[in-house]
């Protein structure tokens, strides 16, 4: 595989990489080292790489395990998932107070949740893959990604009626 084709192949899944690595270490710095380290381990064994079926599903694997190797290396054992994507047109003031909280209060409840519930909110609802892909990069079948996505989900919007109807749920 020649550069030009590895840089085609890696660009269209770098920035999943990377937004991967930084819910897991939390750092953009550590992230980025994440992301370089991966993209550098893909192009060492460039060689190999053509004979995966889903080189982003495999380097998303990678990602995964590295950063848990890192937050290993650290004696970390918390997790922080913090989705801080959202954006608005022209928010108010308000809105971006309130955004804000929300997702504060998501973060929060996530950190609640199982890591495994966790990584597959993350792999779904914020990387946007499918239950065939998330289940090839964790290494379980559809139907557990299925119930650990709806538990997931009902937990956080439990939590999340529970915050804005004041504990009155």
């Amino acid at each position: 595989m020649k550069e030009r084709a590895f840089i085609t192949l890696t660009n269209g899944f770098k920035d999943k990489l990377f937004r991967l690595a930084r819910r897991l270490l939390v750092s953009n710095e550590e992230a980025e080292d994440a992301t370089q380290e991966i993209l550098l381990k893909l192009w060492k064994n460039k060689s190999k790489v053509v004979e995966y079926k889903n080189v982003e599903a495999f380097a998303m694997t990678m990602t995964k395990n590295y950063c848990y190797d890192r937050l290993k290396a650290k004696e970390t054992g918390n997790l922080k998932i913090v989705h801080s994507n959202y954006e608005d047109e022209k928010p108010s003031l308000q809105r971006q107070v309130e955004a804000r909280d929300s997702l504060e209060w998501v973060g929060k409840i996530m950190d609640g949740l199982p890591e495994q519930q966790r990584m597959i909110i993350q792999l779904r609802d914020i990387e946007q893959y499918n239950n065939a892909e998330i289940a090839e990069m964790l290494g379980l079948n559809e139907t557990a990604i299925r119930v650990a996505l709806s538990r997931g989900r009902k937990k956080i919007r439990e939590e999340l009626l529970k915050k804005h109807n004041y504990g009155v749920v």
